[in-house]
């Protein structure tokens, strides 16, 4: 493990952070551990805010979809 710089997923949550975003997305499970360690760490530096998460896209879809049926119930007459 290299010691030399920034760590990647401390970097990779940084630019992210950037944006000031309630949530980070990702598809992909490995970058959702990556980002969760770097958010964790940036979280304990209380650089980031405790309510940002690291969710998977699907979940942001699900949500989305769920929050559709809520919204357009579909008429039953």
């Amino acid at each position: 493990e290299e010691r030399i710089g920034k760590r990647i997923n401390v970097e990779r949550v940084d630019e992210a952070l950037g944006t000031a975003p309630s949530k980070i997305a990702t598809g992909c499970p490995f970058c959702k551990v990556m980002l969760s360690d770097g958010l964790t760490a940036r979280q304990s530096e209380k650089v980031a805010s405790e309510s940002v998460e690291v969710v998977d896209v699907a979940q942001l879809l699900l949500t989305a979809v769920k929050r559709g049926e809520n919204e357009n119930p579909e008429d039953s007459s």
